[in-house]
């Protein structure tokens, strides 16, 4: 048995008193809340300042809730002065948010802090002046064992790792706190993603700290924590550039509904509730979205949607929407008639295009150019314009004369009417597209265009129409910004390399200073348009501002932390057919077994399947488990877990909030579970546009045990 550390029990009672002076502050917010919300009268300047301190007081107490995450985890010893007392040492406890006592002496200091960085950088070789560093592990205020990695030679003795690691020093693998890791890589999921706050590692700290101004671009394979990084580093650059960051806004972009419900708990177990975390869909106001796999674009019209010439498409459709009239309008007024040559019209037109870059802003200007032609075509052409805008503008011929030269369009008016209509979509189309090309974008238009279901691929579309188009004027024809669209100060994409050309501009065009931070993985692109570099992706995104220090980078994780090397292995082959050239993940640790192959007969496939799938979970013990399916599988898949009696959800219902799902595989990327079963791959590779990078996406989900069932002949990395 080993002895227990020598400090257990006053580390034990540091971290109660700093759960004590953490209720102190969360009781005095409340204290002082109560006396702002005393009475509702005063100035206006007394209810502004009221309302602000009340918006900081709530925020305050939304950041001292931790629910069952653990506020600390660590401590860092660092050489000082010599003669400063206790030889020279002063000791910091590293947790996740600022936490001081009744004389404002710092108890706990925040994760985010410059004097934290060594807990998170210190080496062997560069020690950044720390004798030692001290790893915790927890369950809320309870501490359950100690890890020490000591440096330089003998300012603290002999170290303590509580059984936890190996003579308390720095880990031969190069990983910081490699038991306080291990510990945590292996705790079971729960179908949320959890922070990594207690536990980043020296290249992850080097991200999550690097400057805000560029894009950074980091590219990580499966397991190598890029998506917890990312959300880390938001939370980060908040801390570090809370003004303005925080009135410009941090906007978190995933690839699907699934994804987000995934990682909704870590930006705000780390003390940042206030980030916007979207689906590209969201950005798209008042437009209904079908959603979800069923709602997918066939391959050839989802490619053509994702691609740069609908730039040109898009603008054309817009020009082919203002045309002069075909023929002179006459309309009756007073006693006689007005008239608006058609030839006038043509003038009119051309003028607006010049003057106006979006099309809705040129209705107004439009409108006043006809009344004032008119006006001079009367008997006596003295006749004011808003005299005869007053008495035609509601006349029939007016509406339909305005409607033809310059409708007023939303962007889901016009691509409904360009995609409805063939003749549209060739006249648009045809200087930039292929027939097969504008075939594919063809569909019967629907009676009202409230009904239209649209797709993923066309979130980008309606986003490129509204920038041709602009907002809807006001009735006095100016334009409300609060329509124009939104930008951040700092954007975060995951799942990158599988938005197209048009979906990274759509992306793009809400950064306020081409401040982003974006993660993926090459080898796990299957999109339509799969980059060969991120140089492909570069391309899309804002480009480095001269004349300031704003640089695009790339950094690479190199090191698997949740994937076994089993399971890589295996994974790997299938990377090395897909993408060959990329540099796989280094795994940290072996798994409890080696993939299973189950093999069945084209009848049975799914009740093996669900045999398979109650064995995982008979040998996890209540781990979280997905059952990963071609996308048209999941349905007859979730009918045999019922008849085998296994409980379960499906991702594209319950996210991952129960202890088995069915997943298609377009829905699995990003996610994490203990146990994985991969159905058929071979009709994965076959129905999907990257077929070998999604079955490498499927079997690179699981943190312990991958099974794999199939009936038909393998893929042939894994024969």
């Amino acid at each position: 048995m080993t002895a227990q550390h020598p400090d257990f029990d006053d580390e034990q009672a540091y971290i109660e008193r700093a759960y004590d002076c953490l209720e102190r502050s969360r009781e005095d917010a409340w204290k002082v809340r109560d006396l702002t919300e005393a009475g509702v009268g005063g100035t206006f300047q007394n209810r502004f300042e009221r309302n602000a301190i009340d918006e900081q007081l709530v925020k305050r107490l939304t950041d001292l809730e931790l629910g069952d995450a653990a506020l600390v985890f660590g401590r860092i010893d660092r050489l000082g002065e010599p003669g400063g007392g206790d030889d020279g040492i002063e000791s910091f406890h590293i947790g996740r948010l600022a936490v001081a006592d009744e004389n404002r002496d710092p108890v706990v200091v925040d994760w985010r802090a410059p004097v934290a960085e060594p807990f998170y950088r210190a080496t062997g070789r560069q020690p950044m002046g720390l004798a030692r560093r001290r790893h915790f592990i927890v369950e809320g205020p309870k501490l359950l064992g100690i890890e020490d990695e000591l440096f330089g030679e003998g300012h603290l003795g002999i170290g303590h790792d509580d059984g936890l690691a190996t003579e308390g020093v720095v880990h031969s693998s190069g990983l910081r706190g490699f038991s306080t890791l291990m510990a945590s890589i292996e705790r079971g999921r729960t179908g949320q993603l959890g922070d990594i706050v207690a536990t980043i590692q020296s290249e992850q700290d080097e991200i999550i700290r690097s400057p805000q101004p560029g894009v950074l671009v980091v590219q990580g394979g499966p397991g190598t924590g890029k998506t917890v990084v990312a959300l880390h580093r938001a939370a980060y650059l908040l801390y570090t550039n809370r003004f303005p960051l925080e009135d410009q806004g941090v906007l978190v972009i995933g690839p699907n509904r699934v994804f987000l419900r995934y990682i909704e708990r870590v930006l705000p177990s780390l003390g940042e509730a206030g980030v916007e975390q979207v689906v590209l869909n969201d950005l798209v106001p008042d437009v209904g979205f079908g959603g979800g796999v069923d709602r997918r674009d066939a391959p050839l019209a989802a490619r053509v949607k994702g691609d740069i010439r609908m730039i040109d498409v898009i603008d054309k459709a817009v020009l082919d929407r203002e045309r002069p009239l075909r023929d002179e309008l006459v309309v009756p007024y007073r006693t006689g008639y007005v008239r608006l040559p058609a030839s006038e019209s043509e003038r009119i037109i051309r003028a607006a295009r010049r003057r106006f870059r979006r099309h809705n802003a040129g209705r107004k200007w439009v409108e006043n150019e006809v009344w004032q032609a008119l006006a001079s075509s009367s008997r006596d052409g003295s006749t004011a314009a808003a005299e005869v805008r007053e008495a035609l503008r509601t006349t029939d011929e007016m509406r339909i004369a305005f409607e033809r030269m310059w409708p007023i369009l939303t962007p889901a008016q016009l691509l409904h009417d360009l995609f409805g209509s063939r003749a549209l979509l060739k006249s648009a189309a045809q200087k930039y597209l292929s027939e097969a090309e504008i075939d594919s974008l063809y569909r019967p238009r629907a009676a009202d265009v409230d009904e239209v279901r649209w797709t993923d691929d066309d979130a980008a579309l309606l986003d490129e129409a509204f920038v041709a188009l602009g907002p809807k004027p006001q009735k006095n024809g100016k334009i409300d910004e609060a329509d124009e669209i939104r930008t951040y100060g700092h954007i975060v994409v995951d799942e990158v390399q599988d938005l197209t050309p048009m979906q990274l501009r759509m992306v793009a065009r809400r950064s306020l200073s081409g401040s982003m931070t974006i993660v993926g993985d090459i080898a796990q692109a299957t999109g339509a348009h799969a980059p060969a570099s991120w140089d492909d992706v570069l391309a899309h995104l804002p480009a480095p501002r001269a004349g300031r220090e704003d640089t695009n980078r790339v950094i690479g994780l190199s090191v698997g932390y949740r994937i076994p090397g089993q399971i890589m292995e295996l994974a790997n082959r299938v990377m090395e057919a897909a993408t060959p050239g990329l540099r796989a993940p280094t795994a940290v640790r072996l798994g409890p077994s080696a993939p299973v192959f189950v093999e069945a007969s084209a009848a049975d496939l799914l009740d093996t399947a669900a045999r398979a799938t109650a064995d995982l979970l008979a040998v996890l013990a209540g781990g979280n488990v997905a059952v990963v399916t071609p996308d048209h599988l999941a349905d007859a898949m979730a009918d045999a877990l019922a008849t085998h009696g296994i409980e379960h959800g499906r991702a594209s219902r319950s996210a991952l909030d129960t202890g088995v799902t069915v997943v298609p595989v377009g829905l699995v990327k990003g996610l994490e579970l203990d146990g994985v079963v991969v159905v058929e791959p071979a009709r994965i590779v076959d129905g999907e546009i990257q077929g070998m990078r999604s079955l490498y996406v499927a079997l690179t989900r699981s943190t312990q045990r991958l099974t794999i069932v199939h009936s038909g002949e393998l893929p042939a990395p894994l024969r």
